[in-house]
């Protein structure tokens, strides 16, 4: 499945995913699609072109900071942290997401007679 994630997710998904992983830690970029690709079994593999774009807007709305590091094999890696105000971005977009889920449950629901 290496289709393009923004046809298959909806405006806002991959934003989400990304503050969700790293309000457990602060990760660099390959690590952050590794751990959303194998968390969701493979179903959702992130590319570089939309993944790293989508950091570079997080970063400017002020939801992650980022420093530069150095990893296992000593090559140089920027690690990117949830902010406060990221954490807060979070929690009401999940929130939202669950009542938009919530409404579509019960459309799809079948009908009791």
């Amino acid at each position: 499945m290496k289709n393009t994630i923004q046809r298959d997710l909806f405006p806002g998904a991959l934003e989400m995913m990304i503050l969700r992983t790293l309000k457990r830690r602060p990760l660099h970029g390959y690590a952050l699609a590794q751990h959303i690709k194998q968390t969701s079994n493979d179903v959702l593999q992130i590319e570089e072109g939309s993944l790293y774009p989508a950091l570079q807007r997080m970063l400017k709305a002020g939801w992650l900071k980022a420093e530069w590091g150095i990893s296992s094999t000593n090559r140089r890696i920027r690690i990117y942290t949830l902010t406060p105000l990221g954490a807060k971005h979070l929690e009401r977009e999940v929130s939202s997401f669950e009542r938009m889920l919530e409404g579509i449950r019960r459309v799809l629901s079948p009908v009791k007679p």
